[in-house]
């Protein structure tokens, strides 16, 4: 578990993760807090925040002197081999331990033993992703499944746990800048002619902008009008002050959303939407690729309607009738027309057999539960699987005297993403954050539990609540972004990115914690 605490973030996955446990599984944590993950896990180990890097590197070249690599997975699937253990020679136990904060022989047992499994899984989250490194801090992590043939086959495989319900379906059906329905190459001529074809419409042949370039673009006035459904970048975007002034520069928002979140409020329309999992028909995709039929239990509330009728109501508003009133399964059926994963899909067989994974070309396939399988059977013409020789690096809103505590955000089991569907409720679990520090930190700042300091970031300043983590490492500090009525940390956060992914660096903001002089402690 590198980067995840699943028990909070993923609770359900993380039921199956205990039974393993319990069953002998052997396990290992890899987050620099001791989450509640760790507690459930037979090792922790509490790496610096933005040293994941590093600590790959020091497990890939432990398992390659201590000739644990599956040669033969590693000469039929892979290339670039040679090279990358080149690369990875300098880390040694000494040199990754120094780097990274985690003892040698806990990167030692953590090699031997991911290498020694008969079956082996790296899952991971948001702790990986959401650093200017996340692609290549994804990559690294990857290297070692490579080393060691865990990939594939049944028990083993690399697993990005999904941040939110049907994330994996909204890539499928082409919700990315630079991909069609079925993750197909908006820069490929022959797929756009397939579309375009089907579509009755010309498709632009380059890439469109991810959610950070868009930002980019509204500050050079290149983008005038956002059309954005469910979604809240008015409270989820780091350096959300630069955002919100940025989304205030538009000609035009639409929002389309459940509730009228902070975004909705700033937009100059807002068309009310049913609730996905309630009030919605269509399908949903999980983690292992496999989408499930989605079937409207109750009609949506007042005014709200089903995305399709939206969606279609506003064609028709813009000059195009013929899309009439197509039902979800009617829109299921020609997406299998277009995305060859999906084809054998039938909206009969998603409702008999009560999910499927993709890909699955055919009516009478059984669908894939391996999306690579052992990678030297694939068809001729499959791709080999290339080592990844990325660089070290550390998080670029570096500490200083200025800002000497490294800020980390975090999910709650309770709560969920900036509290549009959790803080709702007439008697909610919670309705506030603290900045959870360390009992070290705390008494070095002369500040107590509940009392109330200024978080400061080079972007603002915003007033916590301070809470005392027993286990928390000296220097980090976290905090939940579930309530930004009440704890608006996303001024403060960095606004550094992935250049890869577009992904902010959340996870890793420097920051300065100051008593303030006068306020009484609360409870």
């Amino acid at each position: 578990m590198w980067g995840t605490n699943a028990r909070n973030a993923h609770p359900i996955f993380f039921h199956h993760v205990l039974k393993g446990i319990d069953n002998g599984a052997r396990s290992w944590t890899v987050d620099p807090r001791r989450t509640g993950t760790a507690k459930f896990t037979d090792s922790w180990l509490g790496l610096d925040v933005g040293t994941d890097i590093a600590l790959a590197h020091g497990v890939a070249r432990e398992i390659i002197h201590a000739g644990l690599t599956d040669e033969e997975f590693i000469r039929n699937a892979t290339t670039g081999y040679e090279e990358f253990v080149i690369f990875v020679e300098p880390w040694t136990l000494e040199r990754t331990a120094e780097v990274t904060g985690v003892p040698a022989e806990a990167i030692r047992d953590l090699a031997h033993g991911y290498a020694s499994a008969p079956t082996a899984q790296i899952c991971w989250t948001l702790g990986i992703t959401e650093h200017h490194t996340g692609v290549d801090n994804v990559q690294a992590l990857c290297n070692l499944a490579l080393l060691t043939g865990h990939v594939g086959r049944r028990g083993s495989g690399l697993v990005p746990l999904r941040g939110q319900n049907n994330v994996q379906g909204g890539g499928d059906m082409g919700a990315l800048p630079n991909k069609l329905t079925g993750f197909q190459d908006v820069e490929d001529d022959e797929v756009r002619a397939k579309f375009e074809g089907a579509w009755g419409c010309e498709i632009p042949a380059t890439n469109g902008w991810n959610l950070t370039q868009m930002f980019e673009a509204m500050e050079r006035d290149e983008l005038k009008a956002v059309y954005c459904i469910g979604e809240n970048p008015a409270d989820s975007e780091a350096d959300v002050k630069h955002a919100r002034a940025m989304l205030e520069r538009l000609d035009v928002m639409v929002v389309q959303d459940v509730f009228l979140t902070r975004t909705a409020q700033m937009a100059d329309v807002v068309l009310p939407a049913a609730l996905g999992w309630a009030e919605s028909d269509g399908t949903v995709t999980n983690s292992e690729r496999r989408v499930q039929r989605m079937r409207a239990a109750i009609p949506p509330p007042g005014e709200a309607r089903q995305e399709i009728e939206i969606i279609n109501d506003l064609a028709a508003q813009m000059g195009d009738e013929d899309w009439g009133k197509p039902t979800a399964e009617e829109l299921w059926e020609e997406l299998r027309t277009v995305s060859p994963m999906h084809a054998g899909m039938s909206w009969e067989r998603l409702d008999a057999e009560g999910g499927i994974q993709w890909p699955c070309p055919t009516t009478d396939h059984p669908g894939n539960p391996f999306l690579h399988g052992r990678l030297w059977e694939r068809p001729a013409g499959g791709r080999l699987a290339p080592f990844s020789c990325v660089e070290d690096r550390r998080p670029l809103d570096e500490l200083s005297e200025e800002f000497p505590l490294r800020l980390t955000t975090v999910r709650a089991l309770d709560s969920y993403n900036t509290g549009v569907q959790t803080d709702k409720y007439s008697s909610p679990i919670r309705t506030g954050e603290a900045l959870e520090i360390s009992p070290a930190d705390a008494a070095n700042l002369g500040v107590a539990e509940g009392e109330r300091v200024n978080v400061s970031s080079r972007r603002g300043t915003i007033e916590m609540t301070i809470g005392i983590d027993q286990h928390l490492a000296v220097g980090l500090c976290h905090t939940t972004f579930h309530f930004p009525e009440t704890a608006d940390i996303n001024q403060i956060t960095s606004d550094a990115v992935d250049p890869k992914s577009g992904t902010a660096e959340f996870k890793a903001a420097a920051v300065r914690v100051d008593k303030l002089v006068g306020v009484a402690t609360g409870a």
